[in-house]
């Protein structure tokens, strides 16, 4: 089975590319076969309808939480919500949400899915630091444009299917420190080392998830990207082969909310 784990960017460039982790699994170990970096949207779109089978881990909220959504009057039926975001700009999304947020009391300013306290997630809908609505926004109307298979939430293409990964759930499991920056001048001898150490942790087997990584020729690329785009990547990788191993039991997925989706391995 062809494994995929994707950490996507609302605003692909050459400089912050949607990056894309291939690779198999043989009985509990992940081989990592391939890297992939794409800078536009086309491409993805075009990544996305590649034929099946394949199952994909995607870095991106695929949902609102249901309090927002109601509150909103929007849709709550998952494939109308996403034709109503896609009638948005990503202006107009963000003044509702503002909205919503500035009549609530501090310390409750946002609405959460009900995944997000297992995955220790930020809400989707919250617009910086970081910006996932914007992700949602940019990416869960591609998944429906696509014709992927979104399980307990949209049934498409049953050859290809897509569950929502958080890389960061996977990467706390293993150290609390910060691994990452896109500022180089935050890309510190400290931040290379807590990714030296999330790799040795997958390469052991030393998660929940129970799935050891081999790297193959990819190790070093790994711990020197200061963005840990590719780490990130290779971690929703990890999801999507713990959710490959569950497929007779939807993917690992527990009785959830259609409208909202759930975090596999949450």
């Amino acid at each position: 089975m062809k494994l995929y784990g994707v950490d996507f960017t609302s605003a692909p460039t050459r400089r912050k590319c949607i990056t894309i982790a291939s690779g198999t699994l043989h009985a509990d170990v992940l081989q990592l076969q391939a890297l992939t970096s794409l800078s536009e949207f086309t491409a993805f779109e075009t990544w996305l309808r590649q034929p099946g089978p394949w199952l994909a881990g995607f870095d991106l909220p695929f949902s609102l939480p249901r309090e927002l959504v109601e509150h909103l009057g929007w849709p709550t039926n998952w494939q109308s919500l996403m034709r109503h975001l896609q009638s948005l700009s990503r202006a107009d999304m963000r003044l509702q949400f503002k909205a919503f947020c500035d009549a609530r009391p501090a310390g409750n300013k946002f609405a959460h899915r009900a995944a997000d306290f297992p995955a220790g997630s930020s809400p989707s809908m919250k617009w910086v630091n970081p910006p996932v609505a914007y992700m949602l926004h940019a990416g869960a109307p591609r998944l429906l444009d696509a014709g992927v298979s979104l399980p307990g939430m949209h049934e498409g293409d049953p050859q290809r299917i897509a569950l929502e990964a958080y890389p960061g759930m996977v990467a706390r499991i293993i150290t609390k420190a910060s691994y990452k920056s896109d500022d180089k001048a935050k890309q510190t001898p400290e931040r290379r080392q807590a990714r030296v150490q999330i790799i040795e942790a997958l390469e052991a087997g030393r998660t929940p998830w129970n799935i050891r990584l081999d790297v193959t020729q990819f190790r070093n690329e790994l711990i020197e990207d200061g963005s840990a785009d590719l780490l990130d990547a290779v971690l929703c990788l990890l999801l999507a082969a713990w959710g490959w191993q569950r497929r007779e039991q939807n993917y690992g997925l527990p009785v959830f909310d259609a409208l909202e989706g759930w975090i596999v391995g949450a």
